[in-house]
């Protein structure tokens, strides 16, 4: 366990309003403090976004800034392995205890996250149980342990514009990949490009 009073403890968070007074840690926690980017998106990724996610993750962590992303299916997953595909540093932050991953085909990624040098982090001790409401609360800690976040694909009613509200509120970057007008998964993202939030088509579009 790594608290507010700890080295360890990452320092953006706390600038957050409603940062969490604790973090349990599995892995390398001195890199919690490391300049980082979120990337978040839809679970029932496309092709298309899986290969933007994993682009990103791995150039961005070519460029040494860490990786953070939810440990879900989908482009969260990507972002992880591009990450590590790069031999770079990846944080994931979990809805759920350390011990019960979520979900579960996630398990050799949690794995491999630790067996890179990355860490997995939560507010949840363990045997917390993946509720629907902590997922929201997580996000909150993406965007707080983030220099700003990348949008790969989002649903009209995605919860991935859940993280979005919370990065705008922290004052952190937002930056939207744009997708196909035809497609489902591109509605979200593309519906934040024209309320205003940076496109981006390359990782050299992201300043940190």
């Amino acid at each position: 366990m790594v608290t507010i009073e700890d080295k360890e403890y990452p320092k953006i968070l706390k600038t957050i309003y409603d940062y969490p007074i604790s973090l349990y840690v599995k892995g390398n926690e001195s890199i919690l403090n490391t300049p980082a980017i979120g990337i978040v998106g839809c679970r029932e990724s496309s092709s298309y976004g899986e290969r933007v996610a994993q682009y990103f993750g791995y150039h961005l962590a070519k460029r040494n800034i860490s990786i953070i992303s939810g440990l879900a299916k989908g482009i969260d997953s990507q972002s992880h392995i591009g990450a590590i595909k790069a031999g770079g540093i990846t944080i994931g932050v979990m809805g759920s205890g350390l011990d019960i991953v979520y979900p579960k085909e996630n398990q050799y990624l949690y794995d491999k996250i630790i067996e890179e040098n990355g860490v997995i982090i939560s507010e949840y001790p363990l045997g917390s149980k993946p509720e629907k409401m902590n997922f929201p609360a997580r996000n909150r800690i993406i965007s707080g342990m983030s220099k700003g976040i990348i949008v790969v694909e989002a649903k009209k009613k995605s919860g991935t514009l859940i993280t979005v509200d919370f990065a705008l509120e922290q004052g952190r970057d937002v930056y939207v990949v744009p997708g196909n007008i035809d497609e489902m998964n591109s509605v979200g993202t593309n519906e934040l490009i024209k309320q205003g939030a940076q496109m981006v088509t390359s990782y050299r579009d992201i300043e940190i």
